[in-house]
């Protein structure tokens, strides 16, 4: 009796723990289809059960702005650019509404409508550049539509659509780009994206890792160069990104190329009056160093841009003359008070741009062939350098909402003599030095994340 009750108690035993082993692998199982396979990793399909889901978000941000100084030549293709001193104004400059879905465990969808009115004339009552209907009110646009096939192959996705481009990535992926690391887009954008490299793209991209951890990775893609609008010429905008992570991805470097050929015909050696030969291709380097308190930045760029002076000889021939720019940014961010009651935080923000696009103007107007010149591309006109300098605190009373006040100020120089005895470009001297400033009390909220 006692030998069968033992084999009884045995047998009770090992099926209570058959079926702790079951139950313990099945929300294993169900844990892992929760979230998404990493870099490397393997999951049976015949394993793992995936439920479709999505995610609807957004953010806004915009300012109540005071104009405190103007720079009298109107200089600059900024927000501010034109508007009289002592104007106020309320405004938003972004609002968005996103849609992210997840098909599989191995294909994602992404979809964003935008308005963004921050690229105006700035003069009141004026025709404005930003997103708006013909009654002057906001009017949204597609910004993002694309479909991520993740691990294509090991480590790497494969993004079709409208996306973001490798010099800003914000595709929850590498959080290794100058937009950010910089963080603060709702108070200024990042300089190359101020002086037009594309920030989204419709195109197709591949995006990498060399490592499990993602510390070297890369970003390349190739698109329109259009952003939102249809494509308008036979050319693509390349675009090229590699990355290093050290120190417990505590210091990040960043590599950065694109190439785009705007026009193109056959070959004149009398260089004038010809086909226009016009490109542009831009080399830019970032680094970063954060820690728990603090962030410091370094972003610099060289934009080389072929044919895009546009010159009118003294012998009645049209000449295309290349020029050169370069810029660099350096910028802090940290936090000054934080977990305070109410799991408030105060930080502050501070940034320095320098921008020369005058490379080569020298050659330029120093032949005594040159009448007048102008620059295909307005935000590369070589005449006019730029330092630019932004302060600010943000106080975040709970997550993702911020009140920042902060200070926003461009010093416009020319890149001319003062001294030039050619009258054609007396009107380019003349206010040499101008600065818009502008005070401003910043909010930014996000929801949905």
């Amino acid at each position: 009796m006692a030998t069968h009750t033992t084999r009884l108690k045995r047998s009770l035993k090992t099926v209570a723990f058959c079926a702790l082993s079951l139950f313990t692998t099945n929300v294993n199982a169900q844990t892992m289809a929760e979230g998404n396979p990493q870099p490397h990793e393997t999951i049976p399909d015949t394993v793992v059960e995936f439920t479709p889901h999505g995610k609807l978000w957004g953010c806004t941000f915009g300012d109540f702005a005071y104009k405190g100084n103007s720079d009298v030549a109107n200089r600059g293709l900024n927000q501010y650019a034109g508007m009289p001193a002592g104007t106020s104004l309320f405004q938003f400059r972004r609002i968005y509404l996103g849609y992210d879905y997840e098909i599989s465990r191995y294909f994602t969808a992404q979809f964003l409508l935008s308005s963004e009115n921050d690229y105006g004339t700035g003069i009141l009552g004026s025709p404005n550049q930003g997103d708006l209907l013909q009654n002057n009110k906001l009017a949204p646009f597609v910004k993002l539509a694309n479909l991520r096939w993740k691990n294509l192959w090991k480590g790497t996705d494969l993004v079709i659509g409208q996306q973001n481009t490798p010099a800003y990535g914000i595709n929850g992926r590498n959080d290794q780009t100058p937009e950010e690391v910089w963080a603060y887009r709702s108070v200024e954008r990042t300089i190359s994206d101020i002086f037009g490299t594309p920030c989204y793209d419709m195109g197709v991209s591949l995006q990498g890792w060399f490592d499990r951890k993602g510390n070297f990775g890369y970003d390349i893609m190739a698109g329109n160069g259009s952003m939102a609008k249809p494509e308008n010429d036979a050319y693509k905008w390349f675009y090229g990104d590699v990355y290093a992570k050290f120190f417990n991805k505590k210091l990040i470097i960043d590599l950065y190329q694109d190439y785009e050929r705007l026009n193109w015909g056959v070959y004149n050696p009398g260089g004038y009056n010809g086909p226009l030969y016009h490109d542009r291709n831009m080399t830019k380097i970032f680094a970063a160093y954060t820690t728990k308190k603090f962030t410091l930045g370094f972003e610099g760029f060289r934009n080389t841009l072929m044919g895009d002076v546009k010159v009118n000889g003294n012998d009645n021939h049209t000449y295309y003359r290349t020029t050169n720019a370069m810029a660099m940014t350096f910028f802090v961010r940290g936090r000054i008070l934080s977990d305070a009651p109410g799991n408030a935080r105060l930080g502050f923000f501070a940034r320095y741009d320098n921008f020369d696009p005058s490379g080569n103007l020298s050659n330029i107007v120093g032949q005594p062939n040159t009448k007048n010149y102008t620059a295909l591309t307005p935000a590369y006109d070589p005449t006019t350098k730029q330092q630019f300098v932004l302060l600010g605190l943000d106080y975040t009373p709970m997550k993702n909402v911020h009140f920042m006040p902060n200070l926003w100020l461009n010093t416009y120089n020319s890149a001319l003599s003062q001294n030039a005895t050619n009258d054609a470009y007396s009107n380019l001297v003349s206010g040499n030095k101008g600065t818009d400033v502008v005070w401003r009390l910043t909010f930014y909220y996000v929801y949905g994340k």
